[in-house]
């Protein structure tokens, strides 16, 4: 982490921004690096949305790693917070897909179960942001792919209360 990027993660509240990029490499290893870079990006919101923020964030970043070029060597994908007044976007790109795709969005189709008896391999990531985030989607490229969603501040209506509230 070069010093001017530093306090991307210190898990603080820090200077206010607007928007707040970061390029990874794509290593599994670097998982706790991106959810700290999450979290921090949410540091002033509440624990609820903070950890719902960088569940699905982190969600977007496996995905770039297991489905996307930008886990071969010196490849990289980018996480880009956009803060706004009733919520936070965050996009994803990666290098591409490892394998030949049809140019187009995701679908429901294209979703992960987030069927609890649905067998290994099965992810539960796109389902999970689909979901928890108020709005999500993606550019349709295969080649260059960025998916984003957006998560609203007020969670009072997201099903991440209920779950919650049945414990």
């Amino acid at each position: 982490i070069k010093p001017f990027h530093a306090h991307y993660f210190s898990r603080t509240v820090g200077t206010p921004f607007r928007r707040r990029r970061y390029a990874f490499a794509g290593l599994p290893g670097l998982m706790p690096l991106v959810r700290a870079f999450l979290d921090t990006s949410a540091a002033e919101r509440s624990l609820d949305f903070r950890f719902v923020f960088t569940l699905l964030g982190s969600e977007l970043a496996n995905n770039s790693i297991a489905h996307s070029l930008s886990s071969e060597h010196g490849s990289t994908y980018t996480l880009t917070v956009d803060r706004g007044a009733t919520g936070m976007t965050l996009i994803c790109q990666d290098q591409g897909a490892r394998h030949p795709m049809e140019p187009g969005p995701f679908t429901a189709a294209d979703l992960d179960t987030l069927d609890p008896d649905a067998g290994p391999g099965s992810g539960r990531g796109l389902g999970l942001v689909s979901a928890l985030a108020d709005r999500w989607g993606d550019n349709g490229n295969p080649k260059f792919r960025q998916v984003w969603f957006h998560l609203s501040y007020d969670l009072t209506h997201n099903p991440w209360t209920q779950i919650v509230g049945e414990q």
